[in-house]
């Protein structure tokens, strides 16, 4: 069987997409917890990619579902579009998580009659990894750089996004902002123990910026 790649992987993802959004599934009948039809999906697509394509599979300690593409999976309900992910540093919110994203948005339609619910996957979007930066913390500081703004003003910045830093931490990350200066990224992140990533602004963005691909998107 052929390696997967990053191609393969999203070609195969639309292609499971339209599929799965034509299938029944009376296992998934009446359930509403969203985290089981998440790892539903999950299983499902790495057991179709296994009977087509050689992969690593993920692992709790590599902590992502394709770690020799360097890519996560993701499966979230329409109604709220997010997740959580493991928070590694206050970088990652600036810089991205250092992995790419591949979302599986679905609606959830459960059939009374015949006992049933259908996934309709709705949208399939593939993040790279240097987008999967916090949107309004990277809109932000390139807005500052962009208007001549100064150490001094990165840092006051940095310092008001509450981010789990201490002063030389927050120093640190100053520094390499004003020499590197970070992309766009179209991931919303909010602070906890764990990011709780929202994907709103990558649904409506994918196919239209560069490094976000609209892998697939059900026909209106």
């Amino acid at each position: 069987m052929p390696k997967l790649t990053i191609q393969s992987l999203c070609k195969e993802a639309a292609t499971f997409s339209a599929a799965q959004s034509r299938t029944p599934e009376k296992s998934l009948f009446g359930v509403t917890d969203g985290k089981a039809v998440g790892t539903f999906l999950e299983h499902k697509f790495r057991e179709y990619l296994k009977s087509r394509y050689q992969f690593d599979e993920g692992s709790s300690a590599s902590g992502i579902d394709f770690p020799s593409l360097s890519v996560d999976m993701k499966v979230t309900s329409i109604r709220q579009p997010q997740s959580s992910c493991p928070f590694k540093s206050a970088r990652q919110k600036v810089y991205g998580l250092g992995y790419s994203l591949l979302v599986f948005v679905y609606d959830k339609v459960d059939d009374n009659r015949k006992k049933t619910a259908t996934l309709n996957i709705l949208h399939t979007v593939f993040i790279e990894a240097e987008r999967t930066a916090d949107f309004p913390t990277t809109r932000d500081l390139r807005h500052i750089l962009e208007n001549d703004g100064n150490r001094d003003d990165v840092f006051a910045f940095l310092s008001d996004k509450n981010l789990p830093l201490d002063e030389i931490g927050l120093n640190k990350l100053t520094d390499e902002v004003m020499s590197n200066p970070p992309i766009q990224g179209y991931v919303t992140i909010s602070n906890a123990l764990q990011w709780r990533l929202q994907y709103n602004h990558a649904i409506n963005i994918a196919g239209r910026e560069q490094g976000v691909l609209d892998v697939y998107r059900a026909s209106e």
